[in-house]
């Protein structure tokens, strides 16, 4: 990790002062982790929430966790959802994953499988590898979704490609363990709409 020295640090502090949401965030992340400050939930929250206030809205994912994870501030997992809520609505992927597995398991909201497709589906389409997966699960299960297995193997196949290490390895074992239940055919279909799918949505570079 590339060392933090402290005019670094103090000319991110002047421009995080000077109320620049994205010196907000940085600043609140280098409290976080203790990266070149000592680690101090407090301080980050504080950031964190100037930023989240400004519309930020990594700021308020961020914050959000805060909120889940009781640091720097009490645990309140409706609070979570709601900074959640405010940056998923601003299309952001992480959020939307966030809550999708709020729904998931009834932390902060009502428990709600079809609330939980809607915001993973979200999420997944924009390319969020775990949103993909979880979509998977659920199409493969038909938990808030009719079961259709062409569209697991699809989403466990678009995850696949993204990830690295374990996490890829654990989501090949789940597409290959669903293609062990399908047909010729439509392991076919499911291939072809995975290649559609990411003709339709370009990596950046």
């Amino acid at each position: 990790m590339t060392q933090v020295v402290r005019p670094e640090i103090d000319a991110l502090r002047a421009r995080a002062e000077a109320g620049h949401a994205n010196a907000q965030v940085n600043l609140g992340i280098m409290y976080d982790i203790g990266r070149g400050v000592p680690q101090d939930y407090v301080e980050a929250v504080r950031w964190f929430r100037l930023a989240a206030d400004q519309g930020h809205a990594s700021a308020q994912v961020n914050l959000g966790a805060m909120y889940t994870n009781g640091q720097g501030v009490p645990e309140d997992h409706a609070e979570a959802v709601r900074w959640f809520r405010l940056a998923a609505d601003q299309g952001n992927a992480n959020a939307q994953f966030n809550l999708g597995a709020r729904y998931t398991t009834g932390q902060g909201v009502p428990q709600d499988d079809a609330e939980a497709v809607r915001s993973f589906r979200l999420a997944a389409d924009q390319g969020l590898a775990a949103a993909q997966v979880n979509l998977g699960v659920r199409c493969q299960t038909g938990q808030g979704v009719p079961q259709d297995y062409v569209q697991a193997h699809m989403w466990f196949n678009l995850a696949a490609s993204r990830l690295t290490g374990e996490g890829r390895d654990g989501t090949v074992e789940a597409r290959d363990r669903i293609a062990d239940v399908m047909t010729p055919t439509q392991i076919a279909e499911a291939e072809r709409l995975a290649h559609e799918w990411d003709e339709a949505h370009p990596r950046e570079p």
